[in-house]
Order: structure tokens, then sequence, then C-alpha cells
């Protein structure tokens, strides 16, 4: 057993800042994993953390190999504190549910809960989190303020008053990625698509024409279930890049009760109508100069069955995160011939009706670490959270996980041997991170975001048309929002 590290909280807090900064770090290995029952009977140091099976695999490590939990010791945590995975579900809606049931029972273990960037703020306001601007050290957070994404900090923040109440364990991005070399055999020059997307006529038309030409089962996939996944997410992105927003602009994403709704404007509704085309070719509720090119299929796929066609060489095109970059960038898939770039676009910033709508567009995802309130082990917590904010620590998680790191810069910092071809693709990386568009993290969210999804779905399926589907879908936020 190893030693109790709460006997030791007297040492002082400048002790332990002074250590992190000095640490070396390595990725040597030799982290000792913890898995057995949780709560009563836990080692004394161990801190347990709720994450699903991506990231508890890379926690610790059985020999040589490099784990999270050496980086975290290599940063500077004090060597009797472990970290004990929780393995949850990688649904977010079901984890939402496991980390509500936690909290509102006062439960502890969990120590720290891995929260969805689109349901932090909810746990914030109902004072279910620690406040780390309280409780941190201050180069912590100058480090983590001056360098990590600012539209992750905004999910991680309290909406009054902006103090942190979680850190950003990694953000992540919606990437559409594409074979370059069939769009450039039929015809079609992708050079500056990096930066620059087209628009989605063009992207449209190049799809169609690859496919054609490729003789391959599918043009474009991407996720359109009745899932989260669609209304944070790929709708999101796609309603943006039309230049429509659920709540009348990005200014409003944060505060709900007293803010327009805009679901019904013809931009949103011309979105629809686009994915209905690209669904179903020239049929009822689609838009003229679209082409079909994506199969019918996708208003059942979520990511990683979209994916599947895309990666087995059947799709010309996929949306999707930066993991599948990683899947499919590697020399043994399409190497360089794989082109990432951010949302098409239809209408641009200057011709949106709203604030930061319009032009490319790219969903904000991504984990945040939260401590419980709750937790005996606080201290011990916070200084993992702590050793997390370490540029080593981050770059090992990048490496190991191919999680994007929250100070962004790092991507363009690292030889892309070492760490994947994600680091091939910095410069759209740092295009992503300045077209992010994040969810409405409001405590409405999840009521609000089942009745988004339902009402596109059904859309985008052709049961109603899009302009029924987002009058019915008004009304219902219209009476959520009344009941602030």
């Amino acid at each position: 057993m190893g030693r109790d590290t709460v006997g030791r909280r007297d040492r002082s807090r400048l002790e332990r800042r002074s250590f992190l900064k000095a640490a070396s770090v390595s990725t040597a290995a030799g982290a000792m994993a913890v898995t057995g029952c949780l709560g009563r009977g836990r080692q004394p140091g161990t801190v347990v953390m709720t994450a699903a099976s991506d990231v508890a695999g890379i926690m610790h490590s059985d020999g040589d190999q490099p784990s999270i939990q050496q980086a975290l010791w290599d940063a500077g945590l004090d060597d009797d504190i472990r970290v004990e995975i929780q393995t949850v579900v990688s649904d977010s809606a079901a984890r939402m549910q496991t980390t509500q049931s936690a909290l509102e029972a006062g439960r502890a273990p969990p120590d720290i809960h891995m929260m969805d960037s689109g349901w932090t703020v909810p746990f914030i306001l109902r004072n279910q989190t620690v406040n780390l601007t309280e409780r941190l050290p201050d180069e912590t957070l100058q480090y983590v303020n001056d360098n990590y994404l600012e539209a992750s900090l905004e999910t991680a923040r309290a909406p009054q008053g902006g103090d942190l109440h979680a850190l950003p364990l990694f953000p992540d991005l919606g990437f559409t990625l594409y074979r370059q070399d069939l769009i450039e055999d039929a015809g079609y020059d992708t050079g500056g698509w990096a930066t620059d997307p087209p628009r989605w006529e063009e992207f449209s038309a190049a799809i169609r024409d690859a496919r054609d030409q490729a003789g391959l089962d599918y043009g474009f996939t991407t996720q359109a279930a009745a899932y989260e996944g669609l209304s944070c997410c790929t709708f999101n992105e796609v309603m943006t890049s039309w230049g429509g927003a659920y709540y009348g602009g990005a200014d409003n994403l944060f505060t709900a009760g007293d803010r327009p709704i805009t679901v019904d404007d013809q931009r949103v509704i011309d979105a629809i109508r686009m994915m209905r085309s690209f669904i179903a070719g020239e049929e009822e509720y689609t838009l003229d100069g679209y082409p079909q090119i994506c199969p019918s299929a996708i208003v059942q796929w979520t990511e990683q069955q979209s994916l599947n066609p895309f990666a087995g060489g059947e799709a010309v095109s996929n949306r999707n995160w930066s993991y599948a970059i990683a899947e499919t960038g590697t020399e043994d898939a399409f190497g360089e011939d794989l082109g990432v770039m951010t949302r098409p676009y239809a209408v641009s910033q200057q011709e949106a009706q709203y604030s930061d709508v319009g032009g490319t567009a790219v969903a904000l995802g991504g984990w945040n670490l939260a401590v419980s309130p709750f937790s005996n082990r606080e201290e011990e917590a916070l200084q993992v959270l702590e050793a997390f904010a370490n540029r080593q620590v981050m770059l090992t998680v990048f490496r190991l996980g191919g999680f994007l790191p929250p100070n962004l810069d790092l991507v363009g910092d690292v030889d892309p041997s070492d760490v994947g071809p994600v680091a091939r693709y910095a410069d759209v990386v740092q295009s992503a991170s300045e077209n992010a568009i994040p969810r409405p993290a409001t405590d409405l969210w999840p009521e609000q975001s089942a009745l988004i999804y339902q009402a596109v779905n059904a859309a985008y399926r052709g049961v109603q048309s899009p302009e029924a589907a987002m009058n019915d879908l008004a009304n219902e936020l219209e009476q959520s929002e009344a009941e602030v």
C-alpha cells in the first residue's frame, strides 16, 4: 500500500508548484494499473476518474510502454498518487446520466468526472463542481487561460463570473476528410481546400463526379442519426455554414431564457433542404443544384458507422473527428492522398445575418475534467489536474490516443512521425480552431438537444417538410425557454 497523501496536505502549495515546474519529463513507462473495486478499500492515494475505454486503455501500461499515468508522474505529480479509471460507456448522453446520478447523490468516488464539453456548464450551475480558479495555483491558471483553446475554456467556465470549474482534457473539432487523389482525377483542383474550403455546390459536384468516375458505392458519409451528435455537431456545422443559428447567433450560446429562437429562419430551412438533396436527390423537400451524394442510411449512422465505408475505400469523403484522421492518414491507409479541411459553406460571414455564423464552420467537441465537491481526496484530485496542464502530458495524450491537445499550438510543434498524421494537418487544425462553433451549453441544452435532433432527423428522412419541422421545433424551444 502506498503512503496516505491525505496526511501530507500540510506540505506547502509553493513547494508542490515549484516541483511541478522543475520536473523533467520523459515517456518511460512502469505505471501500475489499479483495477480493483472502487470506493471502500481503495488504496490510499488513489484518485478515481471516469473515462471511456479509449482513455482507460492509455492511462496505464503493463510493461515498458508509455502511459498517461507515467507522464503525470514525470510532470511532477506525487508518485504515491495514482489515477484509477472508472470505465464508463462512450455514449455521451448515457455518461451524463451516470454523472448526474453520482453528483445528485453526493457520491464519491469518482473524484474526477470526465465531462462532455456540451454538458459541463449545467453541472457548474448546480454547484456540483469545484471552483478551480479558487483552488489551482496562479501559474497553472495563467498557463491554461493564455494557451488553451478559448472555445473549449468557455465550456468549462461559470457563465456568470467566468471562474474556471473544469480543465479541458482534449478538444475535438469536426473535419471533412476526402480522397484528394480521386477528386483530382475527376478534374478538380483541391490545392486550396485545406484552408479555403469550397462552397457546397462545388464540393457536392466534385464528390459526385469522383464517386462516379471511381465506381464507388458512396460519395459523402456523415452522421445524421437522431442523437446528440446531430444537434450539437453535424447539423450545427451545416446550419452555421448556411448562416443559420439556433438562437440568433453565437452571442446567445451560453445563456438561456431570454434569447431569440431562429430555427425557423429560411437559412436553416435551406440547410436542411440541401442535406435532403444529398440524401434523396431531386425529390420533395430538396434544393436545386445539389446532387445526391449521401447514402440514405446516414439518417441512422453515428461516427464509426459513417467512417467505415470511407476507411474501407468505398466513399470519397467523410465528416468526422480527429481520430478519423489518425486512422485513415497513415501510410498503410491513404497517406498523403488524404485531404482534410473544415466544412464547405453556402453563405459567407459577410452575407450572414447573425454574428459569428456563415462561412466555413466546425463543431467543437471534447471533454473536460471536473473535480467532485464530494470527494474526500480533493487535494490529490487537484494535483492530478495540475499535472494534466503540462505540455508533455498533453503531447503524451496526443501521441498515445490521437486526442488533440487543448493547447493547439503544440500540434504544429511536433513531427508527424512522432505523433501520427494529425500533425501533418496543423494548418487545418488551426483553421478549425478559428472557426469552431460550440453547441449551446446551457442547463436547458440536454432537453433542447433532443427536440432538435428529433426534428432535424425527421426532416432529413422526409417524414416532415423542413418548414413544418422547424416551425414545430421553434414552438417547442420557445416553450422550453419560457419555463426558465
